[in-house]
C-alpha cells in the first residue's frame, strides 16, 4: 500500500500527517473531530495551553470510544472494521431507502 501526506490544521496549528492511501478521507474526519473537541475545551476557559488541551482532548474521546465498548454499549465487543462494516451496511440500506424517493424531485 501507498503512504499518502496530508496538511491538517488543529487549532491553528499546520501538521503533516501520513496514512494508508484510501484513508485520507477517515483522517480528515478525525482531524475535525479532534479539532472540534480541543476547541471546545479551549473555549470554555478553564485550561490554558495546547498540550493540556490535547490530553483532555484525548481522554474524552477515549472516553467515548470506551463507554461504546461496554458490554451493555451500542457497539460492545466490536473492532473498528466491523464498526465500519456495520455503518457501510446502515449507509447502503439508507441510500436504497431514499433512492425511489429521488426520483420524486
Amino acid at each position: 500500500m501507498t503512504t499518502i501526506q496530508i496538511n491538517a490544521m488543529i487549532m491553528g496549528q499546520s501538521y503533516t500527517l501520513a496514512c494508508q492511501e484510501g484513508e485520507q478521507a477517515a483522517l480528515h474526519h478525525a482531524v475535525a473531530y479532534l479539532d472540534q473537541k480541543m476547541r471546545a475545551i479551549r473555549d470554555a476557559g478553564r485550561i490554558k495551553g495546547t498540550d493540556r488541551i490535547a490530553v483532555m482532548a484525548g481522554l474524552g474521546i477515549a472516553a467515548e470510544l470506551l463507554s461504546m465498548q461496554r458490554a451493555e454499549g451500542p457497539f460492545a465487543g466490536l473492532t473498528i472494521a466491523q464498526w465500519q462494516q456495520q455503518i457501510a451496511a446502515i449507509t447502503e440500506v439508507v441510500d436504497q431507502a431514499l433512492a425511489p424517493q429521488e426520483k420524486l424531485f
